[in-house]
């Protein structure tokens, strides 16, 4: 996979999120949240946030959510972890209990009567709710937060969405151009949640996780991300180490750090045990940030993790695989020459990505060996990074307010009938 993405990049041109009004009859807005992952839950937990102050506190909330979520409200009608599933063999090991909580969700967005329902990401789970609400209830508006992934694969769900989604809230600048060429619902970009905390993320010291671990100062680190779910896990820890290996014996001996999150903290210690090199575990969004600032370079799963890699600047190497079932099937359904999330929103393919059978020890240490020296590899991936900041900025203040705007705008048609 390289050179140029033939994907137009479609910005929409800068606009002001509106200011909106009381609710109608004087009550409040009854807004149905649904997600369906941790990520989806840390999108609605700002979205709420954006959505209460500009209704002005008088909207009430429900729906299936998790502690961001909660913290701004939701009462969720079941702990989130029970649908939080990736993968059809995951999917088809709890589908009983997944279709139970499908029903039970659309049953609890029923008897709400909401004024707009909004799903967010995870369209194995939300999807279905999405369409057995607007089977019942074709007069309630539902608002998507987050396109799944059409311009990459199985194109025709554009175009299917159309029966049950009004409007796609898009974190991608192209996104709106894909739907529109393969006859999806009206689709905007707001913008992606990275560039509300792309200052953040720039301007955090390094210097305290250096000497919290003990950095040897002479040595180069790299910074190893094998995922946050354990199939992820299972797969790219084996060609992952090797990589190093092959890294060690030509002559680059980094000091490695591997951020975790404490459900697969066990499995990637178990995993490193044959490394031949001990890698620093570390936990927490600031170390994680700290670390990419510290880093010379980075091997990562595919995810929006790239993306995250892309704004900190950190030139890298990814990689991935799926279930050996689902392989087939993604090699036939996937469209553009990249997945990397960075690469498509650079326009270009920054980063080098390795699946399936390409993802080897060999070739991954081959592409990362360059990234840890003075080369044009590593020059090429540091003047396309550049420009990755400049593609995520949205014509709106942030993308929390402008996806609430849009959706306080269908609360408030949908209220006043």
């Amino acid at each position: 996979m390289s050179g140029k993405i033939p994907v137009e990049v479609v910005v929409t041109s800068p606009a002001v999120v509106p200011t909106v009004g009381p609710p109608a009859r004087g009550r409040e807005y009854r807004i149905f949240l649904v997600a369906g992952e941790p990520s989806g839950d840390a999108l609605g937990e700002k979205l709420m946030a954006a959505l209460t102050a500009m209704a002005r506190g008088r909207v009430r909330y429900l729906g299936v959510g998790g502690d961001g979520m909660s913290r701004q409200g939701l009462v969720s009608q079941f702990p989130l972890h029970e649908v939080t599933v990736m993968g059809l063999l995951s999917i088809l090991k709890r589908l009983p209990k997944l279709i139970g909580r499908v029903h039970d969700t659309v049953a609890a967005a029923l008897a709400a009567d909401p004024d707009v329902v909004v799903i967010i990401d995870a369209p194995e789970f939300t999807h279905q709710i999405a369409k057995r609400i607007r089977r019942k209830r074709p007069e309630i508006p539902i608002v998507d937060y987050v396109s799944p992934s059409v311009w990459a694969w199985r194109p025709g769900r554009a175009r299917k969405m159309r029966r049950y989604i009004d409007h796609v809230l898009a974190l991608l600048p192209f996104e709106p151009e894909a739907h529109g060429r393969l006859g999806g619902p009206m689709c905007t970009y707001i913008g992606h949640p990275l560039y509300e905390r792309m200052a953040e993320m720039r301007a955090v010291d390094p210097a305290p996780l250096a000497l919290a671990l003990g950095l040897d100062p002479k040595k180069p680190v790299l910074t190893v991300l094998p995922g946050s779910r354990q199939t992820e896990v299972s797969r790219l820890m084996e060609p992952f180490g090797a990589a190093v290996r092959l890294l060690m014996a030509n002559g680059v001996v980094p000091e490695v750090i591997i951020p975790v999150v404490p459900h697969v903290r066990q499995l990637i210690e178990s995993k490193t045990i044959d490394w031949p090199v001990v890698p620093h575990l570390i936990e927490g969004e600031e170390a994680r940030l700290q670390a990419f600032r510290l880093s010379i370079a980075a091997l990562a799963a595919s995810g929006t993790v790239t993306l995250e890699l892309g704004v900190c600047g950190v030139p890298s190497v990814v990689a991935y695989k799926v279930d050996p079932v689902m392989a087939p099937v993604l090699r036939r359904a996937l469209k553009l020459p990249s997945v990397v999330l960075a690469n498509l929103v650079a326009g270009q393919n920054i980063y080098p990505e390795f699946h399936q059978e390409d993802c080897t020890p060999e070739k991954l240490a081959a592409a990362l060996q360059p990234l840890f020296f003075d080369t044009p590899d590593r020059a090429k991936q540091l003047a396309g990074l550049a420009e990755i900041p400049a593609r995520l900025t949205p014509p709106h203040p942030s993308p929390s307010e402008a996806a609430a705007a849009i959706i306080l705008r269908y609360a408030e048609a949908k209220a006043r009938v």
